[in-house]
């Protein structure tokens, strides 16, 4: 009756060990490191990185106690301070031989002292959110309405073009809040540039205007499609963010989406609210030239010198390069950028989608430079890298420009994301700051901890006095519910804030609850004459319906904290909800395996340790 198959304890245990696991990292506190990450958007960091770090470190004399890559940095970890400041010294001089235009940002940051043995396992401790560890935090609001705004100026430019490429005479092309309107002299014209729009524009739905006796269309964007230039414009803002955010050399910045308009910063260990916000707010412009390629031009590159009308860049494989300093087009002109295919050679290929003047304009440049090569550059604080510099093949009209040609596909989605990424694709307004200071999350933690801690104790004593064995069966069942939490969070490498630790708090009261209303019920179980087995079945089994509902309701909560709410609300529904899927496997599942291991092979059974069991007067 009280017996658990082989499996159940195989399950308790391996939860056990992965809790174990998952959960020591967090002990083996952090140690001093060094992280190098990319100090331009045009230049990737790459695994071979991790053998020039090594090879100047050996060269210089410095040891370290691990050297990481995780695809977005290089990370070194040392023994104390004054090891880690000399590295850096030793990296920045050693990376950026210009330190005027450095190419790589060499930060200090601090790195799990967890063993390496550990690290293999990916079981990494919890990140601290700014309340814990100082920094700063922003909510920005995107305006979603004037991103659909620019796209739609831009396409009554691209109308325009239309209209006049397709000899389709009409009498006027203006925008009409959300709407485009275009007006004719004659309904056949209509009907011609009603086929036209739906062939060259998909993305527009066209409708006939009901008022007034000129015959007109009102074109809008399609849902679909708006919607799309909306999730496309927050994808664009984030990247950006994330460019200029890596010159911050945060360790580890939380730039993420919340909701359909806002996006959430997050900058540990950065105090200074002022440099943060110039380098959220900062601007970059996109540049198209012609490359300077004449032999003139090309024996004063090799000679070292720079001819007149020109200017020196480097490519993105490290080659120098000219280019003109005559402007064709900016990043005003370009609407979007997305990787694709070569439609004949299947190559991989950056589509590249520009507005009516740009269109104009490109196709005028590349009739004239055939042959010839051309840059497209991201200019940021004056100074400016060359994303590409492709070979113009022929005439290109329609503004549908494609680059393609000795491209791998990653590479052709990061030049379609350094292209959209070199300004802000819609405003951004911030709603909502906070700066917190380290020794204040420090504080933060010490308090917190004590909180649990002295929580968790006298939980346990209360437990132990009052159910006895039983008591001491919840208090182990409570333990193993902290220890899978915690592990969960480090697993999931989720951020814990200080409402985390009031959600584990609060986990820690709703968990034991479960094993209190199982302990009542086998105490009833005893008053109504039960034998001591019965009793503990039918306590756990008609006290899991119970268990369930109030866990299933707490659950509802906790998801609609998690998904409308922000910041430390949110930071508290994650630990809230991982909290009540822990608690409903210990208190149940886990207490009851150490219930059956201990009374379960007893055949005789007669009495059980579960406290006090108030009996009514039978006299009275």
């Amino acid at each position: 009756m009280n017996r658990y198959p082989a499996w159940k304890y195989a399950i308790i245990a391996l939860s056990l060990v992965f809790g174990l696991l998952y959960t020591l990292p967090n002990f083996f506190g952090e140690a001093p490191a060094v992280q190098v990450s990319s100090g331009k958007a045009t230049l990737k960091i790459e695994a071979s990185m991790l053998g020039r770090v090594e090879s100047a470190l050996e060269g210089a004399g410095i040891e370290n106690t691990g050297l990481f890559f995780d695809g977005n940095s290089v990370k070194v970890r040392f023994g104390d301070t004054d090891t880690q400041l000399r590295a850096k010294d030793v990296l920045a001089r050693a990376l950026n031989p210009d330190p005027a235009d450095p190419g790589w940002i060499v930060a200090l940051n601090l790195l799990s002292n967890s063993p390496n043995w550990l690290t293999s396992l990916h079981a990494l401790p919890m990140y601290l959110g700014l309340d814990l560890r100082g920094g700063v935090h922003f909510l920005l609001q995107v305006d979603m309405k004037q991103a659909l705004s620019k796209r739609i100026d831009g396409t009554v430019g691209d109308l325009r073009t239309l209209m006049r490429d397709r000899n389709l005479r009409h009498a006027g092309i203006a925008r009409a809040g959300d709407a485009i309107e275009i007006r004719f002299r004659d309904a056949a014209t209509l009907e011609r540039a009603r086929a036209a729009i739906a062939d060259a524009v998909p993305d527009l739905a066209v409708a006939d205007a009901t008022d007034g006796t000129e015959p007109r269309l009102l074109a809008t964007f399609r849902p679909q499609a708006a919607q799309r230039i909306q999730e496309n414009a927050l994808r664009q803002n984030i990247t950006t963010l994330s460019n200029r955010i890596n010159e911050l050399g945060v360790a580890e910045p939380v730039i993420q989406q919340q909701g359909l308009d806002r996006v959430v910063v997050q900058l540990p260990g950065v105090q200074d609210t002022a440099k943060a916000k110039d380098i959220l707010g900062r601007t970059a412009t996109l540049e198209v030239r012609m490359v300077c390629e004449s032999p003139d031009e090309l024996a004063a590159l090799a000679a070292g010198t720079v001819p007149f009308g020109c200017e020196r860049y480097t490519e993105r494989d490290g080659q120098p390069i000219l280019v003109r300093k005559q402007v064709i087009l900016t990043g005003e002109n370009l609407n979007d950028a997305q990787a694709g295919f070569d439609s004949q050679t299947q190559e991989p290929a950056v589509h590249l989608n520009l507005d009516a003047r740009g269109a104009r304009i490109f196709r005028d440049v590349t009739r004239e430079n055939v042959g010839k090569r051309m840059a497209i550059l991201l200019i940021e604080r004056g100074k400016g890298e060359v994303v590409t510099a492709p070979v113009i093949r022929t005439e290109i009209g329609g503004g549908r420009v494609q680059i393609s040609g000795r491209m791998t596909s990653q590479e052709a989605n990061d030049t379609a994301l350094l292209l959209r990424a070199g300004s802000l694709a819609a405003p951004m307004e911030i709603v909502e700051e906070r700066t917190i200071g380290p020794s204040l999350g420090a504080e933060n933690i010490a308090k917190g901890f004590h909180s649990t801690l002295w929580g968790f104790l006298t939980v346990v004593a209360f437990m132990s006095l009052y159910y006895m064995l039983f008591g001491v069966i919840s208090s182990i069942a409570l333990g193993v519910n902290l220890l899978l939490l915690i592990a969960l969070l480090s697993l999931l490498q989720a951020t814990l804030t200080l409402p985390g630790i009031a959600a584990i708090a609060l986990t820690l009261g709703m968990a034991i609850d479960a094993n209190v209303l199982i302990n009542e019920r086998v105490r009833e179980e005893l008053r109504e004459g039960a034998t001591p087995q019965a009793a503990i079945a039918a306590g756990y089994d008609r006290a899991w319906a119970t268990i369930l509902d109030s866990n299933v309701t707490s659950l509802i909560a906790g998801v609609a904290l998690l998904l409308f709410g922000s910041g430390p609300v949110r930071g508290f529904a994650v630990v809230h909800v991982l909290g009540l899927l822990t608690s409903m496997f210990s208190a149940v599942f886990f207490s009851r395996g150490l219930v059956n291991l201990w009374y379960g092979r007893q055949r005789k059974l007669t009495k059980i340790s579960i406290g006090q069991i108030w009996k009514p007067d039978t006299a009275a």
